[in-house]
This record gives structure tokens, C-alpha cells and sequence, in this order.
């Protein structure tokens, strides 16, 4: 006799682990973005080095990729998912330059995060999509579609909008929106590169995650000795406070956990489903920061918002049904 409950529990179970993941995925987002605006920006903080605060994250992250393996060598978690992490120096120079990219990027990031409000992270480095498709075409010849160039426009417009209303509102910092900017280019840059670079080290992003924070801290020592942080780190008063040294460690675990718990939602949803889901956290991100921060925004700045958000959840779609198109195409080509 079969018993017809089993599809149903397993239904269940599989929205129960949906669920819980795209949870975690909201929680170890937002948190690290309000986390990281407190170390950067904070007022009991008053530390004026953002390359160290990003590299001591790197630091926390190369440790973790460390420990994981170790804990999968003393079969403790799965070696298949924590494999090896034996440098080869050819390797590393092979990842160097997505490293370069990816250094920009988590540094561009921060420095956006410590000129501009939370509420406004989004919008201000929100140009990712339309630096893809330039890249895209610039790198790869890769034609865009008229239904998603329209979306980049409507991202544009909600950027440009957004920009506006912040200085309407006395809040703007335009080093800050200039970070985004550059933010934006080289998440765009970092993602062309992380294709290019994956079969060096035989598509294993774990591997990938430990080389390129290894380069990154060896990119961050130089960058922090030129940028005259050294001198600002050794005078500082809190560099013996514990307090101060668990809220760097705490930021450092989560910039780590992001990168797993991105992959998951991935894994246990879609990437369509994942984009989804960024664009409705940034929006509830927007929102708690309203709130935390007791901000009061006009009408057209949450336009803007709105049509940034509707611009990128647009053009995920428009690229999932393009991508369904094409593969169905294919597929009747192979049959004829």
C-alpha cells in the first residue's frame, strides 16, 4: 500500500528548507550591511580605515576557508564539499587578476556604505545591471536585448532619480555615490572575471574564495601602507578593546557566511528565484533603515527606489525568458 501522505511531507519539507534559507540568506545580508556601516561610520567606532576593516574580513574569511578543510580532513564535515586548499603559486597568479577586481569590489562596497545612509546602499549601487550588459557587449560581443536594455533604462532613471532626491534632501554625499558607482563596476568586472578564472581551479568555488582572499590580503597591505592607514591603525585608541575586536570578527564571519548562504539559496531555489529574492531584501533592507535610522524620505525618492527595484526584478525575468527561449530553440534545431 502506498502511502499518499509521502509526497505531501516531502513537499513540506522541501518548502521548510526553502524557506528557512532564504531567511538566512535576508538575516546574514542585512545584518552585515548595518553591521558594516556601524564599523565604518559608527559613532562609538571613529575609525577612519576602511581598507583595514575590509581586510581584516579577508582575514576572517581565509581562516574560515582553512578551518572548514581542516575539519573536513579530521572528518568532522563533508571533504567533498571542503576540499583541499593547497596553494600552488601558479594558480594564484592565474586568480591575481579577478583578485584585483575582487578587492575593488568588497573595497568600493565599504567606502560606498561609509559616505551614503543604508537606506540608500541600494539605489546607490544599483548600476550593476546596466555595467553587465556594457561589459557583456564590450568583452564577450554579446548583444542585449531591446526588452532588457529598456530595463537598464528604468534603472538608470531610478538611480539618477534617487540621486536627486537624496540631495533634495540634504543627505547626499557625492564621494559616496561615486563609490557606488565604481561599486558597481566592479561587481560587474568580478563576475566576468569569476567566469573566466573558475577552470583554473576546476570550477571550485571554495578554492576560489580561499585564493582570491589570500591575493586580496597581500593586495590590501601595500594599498593600507599608501593610503596612510597604518599610522591611523596604530594610534587608535579602541585597538585594545575587545568589544571593538568581536563587532571586526563578527563582520568578518558574516562577509564569509554571505558568500556560503548565497550559494545555497541558489542551490535550494534558482538563480532567478535568488535575484528575486535580493531585490525584495533590498527592499525590506530600505525599509528597517528608515526605521533604525528615523528617516523620513519624500514620494519620489521612494519612486526611485520602486523603479530600481522593478528594473532589476524586470530584467531578470526578461533574461530568464530569453534564456528558456534560446534553450528551446536549440533544442528544436537539434530535432529537425
Amino acid at each position: 500500500m502506498v502511502d499518499v501522505n509521502v509526497p505531501k511531507t516531502s513537499m513540506a519539507k522541501k518548502y521548510v528548507e526553502i524557506t528557512f534559507v532564504v531567511i538566512l540568506y535576508w538575516f546574514v545580508s542585512i545584518t552585515m550591511v548595518f553591521l558594516n556601516k556601524h564599523l565604518l561610520s559608527g559613532e562609538d567606532v571613529k575609525l577612519e580605515a576602511p581598507l583595514f576593516v575590509t581586510f581584516y574580513q579577508c582575514c576572517c574569511s581565509a581562516m574560515l576557508c582553512a578551518l572548514f578543510t581542516l575539519l573536513a580532513r579530521l572528518n568532522l564535515l563533508d571533504s567533498s564539499s571542503f576540499p583541499s586548499l593547497a596553494v600552488k603559486c601558479e594558480k594564484q597568479k592565474q586568480i591575481f587578476p579577478l583578485s584585483i577586481m575582487f578587492v575593488g569590489m568588497i573595497t568600493m562596497n565599504n567606502l560606498s556604505l561609509k559616505y551614503v545612509g543604508v537606506a540608500f546602499y541600494f539605489v546607490g549601487r544599483s548600476l550593476t545591471t546596466v555595467f553587465n550588459v556594457l561589459f557583456t557587449y564590450y568583452f564577450l560581443g554579446e548583444q542585449t536585448s531591446r526588452n532588457a536594455i529598456i530595463c537598464c533604462l528604468v534603472i538608470v532613471l531610478g538611480f539618477f532619480l534617487g540621486v536627486d532626491q537624496e540631495s533634495v534632501g540634504g543627505s547626499l554625499s557625492f564621494i559616496g555615490v561615486c563609490y557606488g558607482v565604481f561599486a558597481s563596476i566592479f561587481v560587474s568586472l568580478n563576475s566576468i572575471y569569476t567566469k573566466k578564472v573558475l577552470p583554473t581551479v576546476d570550477n571550485n568555488i571554495w578554492q576560489l574564495t580561499y585564493y582570491n582572499n589570500i591575493n586580496a590580503i597581500l593586495l590590501f597591505l601595500p594599498l593600507m601602507v599608501i593610503t596612510g592607514e597604518v599610522p591611523v591603525i596604530s594610534s587608535y585608541q579602541r585597538l585594545g578593546d575587545i568589544h571593538f575586536w568581536y563587532l571586526m570578527t563578527v563582520s568578518g564571519v558574516f562577509g564569509f557566511a554571505i558568500a556560503f548562504v548565497t550559494g545555497l539559496q541558489i542551490k535550494v531555489t534558482s538563480p532567478l528565484t535568488h535575484n528575486i529574492s535580493g531585490t525584495a531584501k533590498a527592499c525590506t533592507q530600505t525599509i528597517l533603515a528608515c526605521i533604525w535610522y528615523h528617516e523620513t524620505k519624500s514620494l519620489l525618492w521612494w519612486l526611485s527606489n520602486s523603479l530600481v527595484i522593478f528594473g532589476s526584478a524586470a530584467y531578470t525575468r526578461v533574461k530568464q525568458l530569453e534564456m528558456i527561449h534560446n534553450f528551446s530553440k536549440g533544442r528544436n534545431n537539434i530535432k529537425s
